[in-house]
């Protein structure tokens, strides 16, 4: 369906809970009309390392968007944190990429890793991939008709 593939880029760590969000991001593109093969994957060390390949990816412009998944649990530092926010950030546009680059990274506040911790945040993550691939199949439409169109599309009102 897309002109351009979509890329997918996935923290490493977490991946028996982050894979979740993947497996609905994939069932949930394909239920609205996209192949399998048009999903490009990328893997990061960490969440922390998403902003810059996501970055990369929309500046190569080859992709029709960029979507990512991850999971940053308390334990990781705040210092580090606050140094990875100091890097591009991926939820908007101020590369002038005229890619959009949309996240499903969870932040939880306080992650334990027991069962019901884990459980919670597998459904979780599911529930995020299935809502990133409708943003992603969304957005995508909306610039194809702005660049088809050449003017901006109808925004939607609520009544």
């Amino acid at each position: 369906m897309a002109l351009k593939p979509i890329a997918y880029v996935q923290a490493s760590w977490h991946a028996d809970i982050i894979d979740h969000c993947k497996t609905a991001f994939m069932a949930e593109i394909t239920t609205r009309g996209y192949r399998v093969d048009e999903v490009e994957f990328f893997s990061a060390h960490g969440s922390l390392e998403i902003p810059l390949i996501t970055k990369k990816l929309a500046k190569s412009g080859r992709y029709a968007a960029v979507c990512a998944s991850g999971l940053v649990v308390d334990g990781v530092s705040t210092g580090r944190i606050r140094r990875a926010r100091r890097a591009p950030r991926h939820r908007s546009d101020r590369a002038g990429t005229e890619v959009p680059v949309l996240s499903a990274v969870l932040t939880p506040h306080h992650f334990h890793a027991h069962a019901i911790h884990e459980e919670f945040f597998k459904e979780h993550m599911r529930t995020k991939g299935r809502e990133l691939a409708a943003a992603c199949v969304s957005i995508i439409e909306k610039l194809s008709a702005l660049d088809a169109r050449g003017s901006a599309p109808a925004l939607h009102r609520d009544p």
